[in-house]
């Protein structure tokens, strides 16, 4: 089997990787769209030390699965996978269970691949109204809404930072919520996107504005420690700051996060509240894919054929890249 693995940092496109097998409650899937993420590029940066095959987010149809009904259906799958202990732990399960997986992530081979075996249990069947194209979103959609279920209310007014493609997959999940969104963006040409989906922009040594000033509720999605610093400076007294970039341990990180007592300081002096934020609803994602309220098209950049994998993770890791998707 064809797919991407990861071992010691190092990214190589295999052509002898064993087809899975699917244990007892699991089904075999055969992908047919994977979308390539921050996630995935920082794990190839030491994000964490996953070795195996990468890929979390994806589309496919079940090509074998012993349970009735599943066969032949397109499905996304969530990605935490916990042991059935029955929450004893009194952690909020999968997402935060001490001994779970993580598809592509932790433990679990994923789905830059021809084929993964995941549980039935994680799998969501697709609506037939949604195409492949769109249907790929839905794992970073789902993370988008989550946002939701942490504010329990998003009315007024919000700021995203980071006009790539999961800052715009917020923005857009924060619209859908009757949420005002500005957008702030690295230059105006990261900003052409943001302006035709019709939000607010700015860019981001722009600080002339109101409108970007004591914001209640900021999304920070720069995957940068400029982003984070811009965040707290913008972000009211009492306000939230949702924490959505990933980081990895590379060489300069000590100048990237210099002078970051003052900003700690600052969190202290106006009591902000700083939130991480992962994965969310799987089925409120499909319901507002489905609804048409999210537009994906306009955030896909390209597709790659798997066999070309390598260069397909190298556009993804351009500055202003959109989405970059797989093809088995």
């Amino acid at each position: 089997m064809h797919g991407l693995h990861l071992s010691r940092k190092t990214l190589t496109l295999r052509d002898d990787l064993p087809v899975p097998v699917p244990a007892e409650g699991e089904a075999l899937v055969r992908v047919c769209l994977a979308g390539i993420c921050s996630t995935d590029l920082e794990l190839v940066h030491g994000y964490y030390p996953f070795d195996g095959i990468l890929g979390h987010e994806f589309i496919g149809v079940v090509e074998d699965c012993n349970e009735p009904g599943w066969t032949g259906r397109r499905v996304v799958a969530t990605i935490n996978l916990s042991p059935d202990c029955g929450g004893r732990c009194g952690r909020r399960c999968p997402e935060h269970c001490p001994q779970r997986s993580v598809v592509g992530i932790v433990g679990r081979d994923g789905v830059f691949a021809e084929q993964v075996a995941l549980p039935v249990a994680n799998l969501l069947r697709v609506p037939d109204s949604l195409n492949d194209e769109q249907a790929v979103f839905t794992e970073p959609l789902a993370a988008a809404l989550r946002i939701a279920e942490q504010m329990k209310r998003t009315e007024g007014k919000a700021i995203v930072i980071g006009a790539g493609r999961l800052g715009l997959l917020c923005a857009q999940a924060l619209r859908a919520r009757g949420t005002k969104v500005t957008v702030i963006g690295r230059s105006a040409r990261s900003l052409e996107l943001s302006k035709r989906l019709g939000f607010l922009t700015h860019c981001a040594d722009d600080r002339d504005a109101d409108n970007l000033t004591g914001a209640p509720l900021i999304i920070e999605c720069s995957a940068s420690p400029e982003g984070l610093r811009l965040a707290v400076d913008l972000c009211a007294p009492e306000g939230t700051i949702i924490l959505k970039s990933t980081y990895a341990d590379n060489p300069g990180d000590a100048v990237r996060f210099a002078g970051f007592a003052g900003v700690l300081a600052k969190v202290v002096v106006d009591e902000i509240r700083i939130q991480g934020s992962r994965c969310g609803p799987f089925d409120q994602a499909l319901a507002l894919l489905e609804s048409g309220a999210i537009d994906t098209a306009s955030l896909v950049d390209a597709v790659y054929p798997l066999a070309e994998g390598l260069v397909a993770m190298e556009h993804a890791a351009r500055a202003g890249a959109r989405k970059i998707l797989l093809q088995p």
